[in-house]
């Protein structure tokens, strides 16, 4: 926490790269370094930052895939999030036995908080990942509650709204965003768009931390972005090419009480859900 009360956080946009866990590895504790020696008490890393993303057959997949939290990166994390005492949400692709999952995990000084299981699979990862089975955790913190999703989920306004009906004044999101196709040169990515949006609608802080680079032909677009619960960003879009850090600090005190814009409105609070169609 910062002297007037408000977390620092801080998205870790960084260029995995595939076949190479060790490396990754190394460079998210880099980042994190950086990010922790300029105050940020929370560390938002990329999806499978630390496994890559564009995985030729299962094989690899498995290979490339941890246990949570005892394999090697959740226990380096856990590690860091202990000697410098933040908190830290990262991508990894977690492995159960035979089945792999596209996570995110959340840990404190105190070690490992839980994990999220991505719950709508993008392209080619249905080849090697099960959808989570773990819905949308909330988790207890000591500036607040925070969530997280990864990637495709926030395509999904259900995501946010879960996340926000369980009291979450943050939520943050490991992501690999890839270009969306009929995009106009100069408009913001629709990923951006879509965190402004729902930050809105739901009275919350949205943290997104990308990658950028190609990886076997596949683009990233980097433009992390950290938005404040009224919808604007407060740091970034971060570059759509480079490694960068992105901080803000945030109160998210302060998110929970806007939560009623007037006198009669709150978005969450005016939920019709017996005006919703559930039958189709």
């Amino acid at each position: 926490m910062t002297d007037d009360g408000t977390l620092r956080i801080a998205c870790l946009q960084m260029r995995p790269d595939i076949g190479h866990p060790g490396n990754n590895l190394r460079r998210t504790l880099e980042l994190c370094t950086t990010a922790a020696d300029a105050g940020a008490n929370l560390l938002v890393l990329p999806e499978l930052c630390v496994s890559g993303y564009a995985f030729a057959t299962v094989a690899e997949a498995r290979n490339a895939a941890e246990a949570v939290p005892d394999g090697p990166s959740t226990t380096a994390w856990s590690a860091f999030c202990r000697d410098n005492d933040t908190y830290l949400v990262a991508g990894i692709a977690e492995r159960v036995g035979d089945t792999l999952y596209n996570s995110s995990v959340v840990i404190g000084p105190g070690g490992h908080l839980g994990t999220f299981r991505k719950v709508h699979l993008w392209n080619r990862e249905n080849l090697f990942f099960t959808p989570g089975d773990l819905g949308f955790p909330v988790f207890d913190t000591p500036f607040g509650r925070i969530a997280t999703f990864v990637c495709y989920d926030g395509w999904f306004p259900e995501s946010y709204r879960s996340c926000a009906l369980q009291g979450a004044d943050l939520i943050c999101v490991p992501t690999n965003w890839v270009p969306i196709p009929g995009q106009a040169d100069g408009s913001p990515a629709m990923a951006t768009v879509l965190a402004q949006a729902n930050a809105h609608s739901n009275s919350v802080y949205v943290a997104a931390a990308d990658r950028v680079g190609v990886e076997r032909g596949q683009p990233f677009i980097g433009q992390s972005v950290i938005v404040s619960y009224t919808g604007w960003p407060l740091a970034g879009p971060a570059s759509a090419e480079d490694e960068q850090i992105l901080y803000a600090d945030l109160d998210l005190n302060a998110a929970r009480a806007a939560r009623a814009w007037n006198d009669f409105n709150d978005p969450i609070r005016d939920r019709r859900p017996e005006a919703y169609r559930s039958d189709v």
